[in-house]
């Protein structure tokens, strides 16, 4: 289960982040079950244009191989060409910072689409569902890519962050999105 956050380039750059709680996986024999994770990035116009920089956050928990497989697979390492969210931001970041080990506290219920997030020293942020200006009501609205690179399906909300490592964020209710991501080397698994 993740969020994702992102600021579309509407005023020149395109920033966000992401975090998941894996419920259940591996990278190999390493099994990654009940880890958390983040991915923070920036690009200074759209993604596809490149010169982008971005920082992995893997749960303090992980011990030296989970480690070690979460960055490889948040740096889309082992996986085919493009056939990753991950591997095409590590594609197109001239700048990858060393990852960081950290204490994630995350929770987040797709289906409400509410979403909290604390990397202490690194990372807050609270997503939201979309409401409705007219009527204050809470409006549902998903994004479904049946061939897409990242997730099938996702319920879009907003968010707000803040982030003070190497890639600062000030987002105020920008783009949030809410979804399962089921990935292997070959990318979406279906």
């Amino acid at each position: 289960m993740s969020l994702s956050v992102r600021a579309a380039p509407q005023q020149g750059d395109c920033r966000g982040f992401e975090v998941g709680h894996i419920v259940r996986g591996r990278f190999g024999d390493v099994p990654l079950d009940g880890l958390c994770y983040a991915l923070v990035y920036a690009w200074p116009g759209a993604i596809y244009e490149g010169n982008g920089e971005m920082q992995a956050i893997v749960d303090e928990r992980a011990d030296g191989q989970q480690r070690e497989a979460l960055t490889t697979v948040l740096h889309g390492g082992e996986t085919e060409e493009a056939r990753t969210h991950w591997w095409v931001f590590h594609a197109m970041s001239g700048t990858v910072h060393e990852p960081l080990f950290r204490p994630i506290d995350f929770t987040v219920d797709i289906e409400r689409r509410r979403a909290d997030v604390t990397i202490p020293g690194v990372l807050t942020s609270t997503g939201r569902p979309i409401v409705s200006p007219a009527t204050g009501e809470e409006h549902r609205v998903r994004i479904d890519i049946p061939d897409g690179i990242e997730f099938e399906l996702a319920e879009i909300g907003r968010a707000s962050t803040t982030a003070d490592g190497a890639i600062s964020l000030a987002l105020d209710d920008s783009y949030g999105q809410f979804n399962i991501l089921r990935h292997s080397g070959t990318g979406v698994v279906h």
